[in-house]
């Protein structure tokens, strides 16, 4: 299993918005997500920053199979007026977080 982290920040006064849209997340969404392999989705936020997590089978083709999508495409586009997020100006993609430490329980 690999993990995926992601950092964010969101738009001032878009919290409850934010919270809002995610609550009422569209099914279709939901489907690409499970397409991708993503179990264990968690988004958590301080303040305006947002910090997102989540493990798949393949990093790399979770984000093929994002990137394909026109439902994140257009789920991207939706929550524009609610969140800034960072991404590579080659790429594209949001930037990379090293993972530094792991407590698996053992």
């Amino acid at each position: 299993m690999e993990r995926y982290a992601w950092r964010a920040r969101l738009l001032p006064g878009k919290k409850e918005e934010y919270i809002r849209r995610h609550d009422e997340i569209w099914p279709e969404m939901k489907a690409v997500l499970r397409e991708a392999g993503i179990r264990n989705y968690t988004i958590w936020c301080e303040g305006d920053d947002l910090f997102g997590y989540y493990e798949c089978e393949s990093v790399r083709e979770a984000g093929r199979v994002q990137d394909e999508s026109p439902v994140v495409a257009r789920w991207n586009d939706y929550m524009k007026d609610v969140m800034v997020m960072e991404r590579d100006p080659v790429t594209g993609a949001q930037p990379l977080l090293s993972q530094v430490f792991l407590f698996d329980g053992e």
